[in-house]
This record gives C-alpha cells, sequence and structure tokens, in this order.
C-alpha cells in the first residue's frame, strides 16, 4: 500500500457549529467574533459561507462587516463550547486512522496508508458527520504541502488530490502566495524580483534565492515551490506553539502609560497561563494596533526558557521599547512563544 498525507479541515467551522445549535440560521450570512456586538470594536473570527459572498471573512473588523451586510447574524465566540465539539471530531477521525496530528479546532494532518485515499477521506467525512453533523474537506497528498494546499480545492465537503505529477497543472500559473507559508509580504518581495508565479519561483536557480533571501529562507522558498516537504506527521498530543492575550479597547489609549500598563497585565496573564508544567516560553512579542488600523510587532528573546511572570513581564517591556509611541492605540496584545 502506499503512503499518503491527508489533511482534514472542518468546514465554516465556529458558525457551523453555531448554525447546528441554532438551525433557523442556515442559509444566512451568519459573523461569529468577539461579543457578538457589531458596534464594538473586534474582528471576525469565522463567517459562514453567505457572509464570505458578501465581502466578509476572518480578520474583517467587526464594523465593517456590519456595514457590508446589515443583516447579517452577529455571535459571540464560545470557546468552550468550540473546543468540546472539536475534540469528538478528532477522536471521531482517530476512530479511522490512528496517526492524526492536531493543528487546532478545526484541522488536523492524518497519516494514511492505502492504494485509495480517496476511500479513506470519505471514510473520515461520513464518521466526522456521524459524530457532529459536521462537514469537513479532504486534501490528498504526498506530503503536508501537497495535502494542506489540495484541501482549499475540495471545498467545501469535497475532497481533492494533488501529487507531485500534477503540482504544476494545479498551482503553476498561480501567485506566489497560493502557497502555504508564503504572505503577502514575500510575495511582494519575490514580485520585485521577477517572480510571480509558483513555476517561476520552483524554476528559479537556489544560489539566486540564497543570496535575495538567506541561505536557509532561498532553498526553502524553492522547495515549497516544488511541492516537497519533509516533514512527518506525528500522533503525539497537540501542543500549541504560542500562547496569547490580546485587547480591543472600544476608547483608544492615547497616553502611552496606559499602553505599558497593558503590556505588564497582558504578559502576567499568559505567563501565569503557561505555568502548569508545560512547555516553557522563549520568546515574547507585543503587539500594538494604532490607529486607524496600523498592526505593529516586536519581539524579544527570553535569556533562557522560563515560565517566570517577573521575566516574561521584563521581556514584553523590552519589546516594547522598540515601539515609536505618538499615535492612538486600539489593540494591545502580548504572545509567548513556546519551547517545541
Amino acid at each position: 500500500m502506499s503512503r499518503w498525507v491527508l489533511h482534514v479541515d472542518l468546514d465554516q467551522f465556529l458558525a457551523a457549529v453555531e448554525m447546528l445549535r441554532r438551525p433557523e440560521l442556515r442559509g444566512r450570512p451568519v459573523v461569529v467574533g468577539g461579543d457578538g456586538d457589531p458596534t464594538k470594536r473586534g474582528v471576525v473570527s469565522t463567517a459562514s459561507y453567505e457572509a464570505r459572498a458578501l465581502g466578509v471573512g476572518s480578520g474583517t473588523p467587526l464594523r465593517t462587516a456590519a456595514r457590508r451586510i446589515p443583516d447579517a447574524v452577529f455571535l459571540p465566540v464560545d470557546r468552550e463550547h468550540y473546543e468540546a465539539i472539536s475534540a469528538e471530531v478528532m477522536a471521531a477521525l482517530r476512530s479511522v486512522v490512528p496517526v492524526v496530528e492536531v493543528l487546532g479546532w478545526d484541522e488536523a494532518f492524518l497519516a494514511v496508508e492505502s492504494d485509495d485515499p480517496e476511500v479513506v477521506a470519505r471514510q473520515l467525512q461520513d464518521r466526522v458527520r456521524a459524530a457532529t453533523a459536521l462537514e469537513c474537506t479532504v486534501g490528498i497528498g504526498r506530503n503536508r504541502l501537497q495535502a494542506k494546499l489540495a484541501n482549499g480545492f475540495g471545498k467545501p465537503a469535497g475532497v481533492f488530490r494533488i501529487t507531485g505529477a500534477t503540482w504544476f497543472e494545479v498551482l503553476g500559473d498561480r501567485p506566489t502566495d497560493a502557497l502555504w507559508g508564503i504572505g503577502a509580504k514575500t510575495a511582494r518581495k519575490l514580485a520585485e524580483t521577477g517572480i510571480v508565479t509558483v513555476r517561476q519561483l520552483a524554476e528559479t536557480d537556489e544560489a539566486a534565492l540564497a543570496a535575495r533571501f538567506g541561505p536557509t529562507n532561498g532553498p526553502w522558498l524553492q522547495r515549497l515551490a516544488q511541492g516537497r516537504d519533509s516533514a512527518t506527521i506525528t500522533g503525539s498530543p497537540y501542543r500549541a506553539r504560542s500562547r496569547g492575550r490580546e485587547v480591543t479597547y472600544q476608547e483608544d489609549l492615547a497616553d502611552w502609560a496606559d499602553v505599558r500598563r497593558a503590556v505588564g497585565t497582558l504578559a502576567r496573564r499568559v505567563a501565569a497561563e503557561i505555568a502548569d508544567g508545560g512547555p516553557l516560553a522563549v520568546r515574547v512579542v507585543v503587539k500594538v494596533r494604532f490607529v486607524p488600523f496600523i498592526t505593529v510587532t516586536h519581539s524579544r528573546t527570553l535569556a533562557e526558557p522560563s515560565v517566570d511572570a517577573d521575566a516574561i513581564e521584563q521581556a514584553a517591556f523590552e519589546a516594547l521599547e522598540r515601539f515609536s509611541p505618538g499615535r492612538p492605540v486600539r489593540l494591545v496584545g502580548v504572545r509567548t512563544e513556546l519551547q517545541r
């Protein structure tokens, strides 16, 4: 039997869970985010497909969403309920395939040995549907990268396969930011050098990429464009790579001293959350969103891995010193990156 990687992603997860609780919402634009009040500052966590068709998606400011879809249904985030449903989904996946690498609430990689991975994919969909009444999409590939990207072509509730043989047929003419791991900023830098498609990136000289993007990142970008990924699937329990908190203020913080106090409070809150015998913090990242919507982050590496609140707070303050104050602030966040 052949070895495959399957990527399972629940369709419109938070919105779908809410529609299970409120069947009358099916077919309507549903937006989940913040405390459910679109007059307040905050961003969309998940939007139903009906809302996405009208220009609202994850990350859209709630107020913008309300302007675009005045008759949308806005609901608060119910973290505990979503975590419980997610656990049921992952249990359903493990009942079919034992090696499941959980990525978060709504997605996972699975290591599969089969001569017909589509059959396994349909079994997974049936098992998730039977356990939770939720729909999911399954991407199939020879590695994680191929499976992850295949998933996007299968949505919603479908199955799609990408292999090395079909990689360029499917992705060759697409922009570089279609690749998992390449964002808008890197895509712009690639475009500055004349590289705008996946095929062009795959065919670019590795030495030239290394010279422009660094000896590690340059070759890595080329491997992405060629559909290569050597990472293995692990069935170890899911462990978050970071832990953080952020606050969106309904009234701007005009005094930088208030921003500093907010950073200190959040740093200590995050430190308390990781002080439970889990992985240690190795880096502290501070996020500030200035008015109107300009987001800046700075970070500080800890002298040694720690969960000590004083050390984490001090690192957060040192990261904050790298900011240029002077503009009103609408959001403050602190995140710890955890030891792997």
